[in-house]
Parts: C-alpha cells; structure tokens; sequence
C-alpha cells in the first residue's frame, strides 16, 4: 500500500512539473507565433468553409506576417469585428494601403 502511495505522488509530481512548463510555452506560442481558428459561415465560400452551415474549416493564423506587415493581395486575414468586439471576422485581402478600390475593381495609384 505504501509503494502505490508512493508511486502516486511521484507521478503526480512530475506531472505538475510539466504541466507548470507547457502551460505557458504553448500560451505563448499561440499568443507570438500561430493559433488554430474555426470558420463557420458563408462569407469564405467556395475557398473556406464550402459545405456550408453543415459543417466548418480550420485554418492556422500566422501572427508573424502580420507583425512585420507583410501582408499581401489574396492573403486572408483574421480581425475583430467592428460591429462586435466579442467576435472574429475573417477576409480576403484585395488592397493594400495606397491602391484605390473602385466598383470592385483594384486601381494601383503611381
């Protein structure tokens, strides 16, 4: 009985050691470097989320590109919704800061 009380506490510990490791490396990491983002809806469609309201996409967001600005036409971006803060929305890129948008169509300015 005393072996298994023992064996139980040593377990225990060491998974409170790597618990109190991972828990903020992995906090970073989805912070710094990439987090996992579900999209549900239709307004990705046909590239993102095809099936519809049946079912939804995952896509890795890549927080580097978008901390050195390199961000680019076609890139799709993850940003807090104007209307309500609480949400994600997720779009396309088709300007970049200069080009002029006019009646759908991309106009560069020289």
């Amino acid at each position: 009985m005393a072996q298994s009380q023992g064996w139980v506490k040593r377990y225990f510990k060491a998974f409170c050691k790597g618990f109190f490791v991972a828990v903020p490396v992995a906090v970073t990491f989805l912070d710094q470097v990439a987090c996992v983002a579900r999209v549900e809806g239709a307004s990705m469609q046909p590239s993102l989320n095809p099936g519809g309201s049946q079912s939804s996409d995952v896509v890795l967001l890549n927080h580097w590109k978008v901390r050195n600005f390199e961000v680019q036409r076609g890139d799709i971006v993850s940003l807090v919704s104007p209307k309500n803060p609480e949400q994600k929305i997720i779009k396309r890129v088709i300007a970049l800061e200069g080009d002029i948008v006019k009646d759908g169509g991309i106009w560069k300015r020289m």
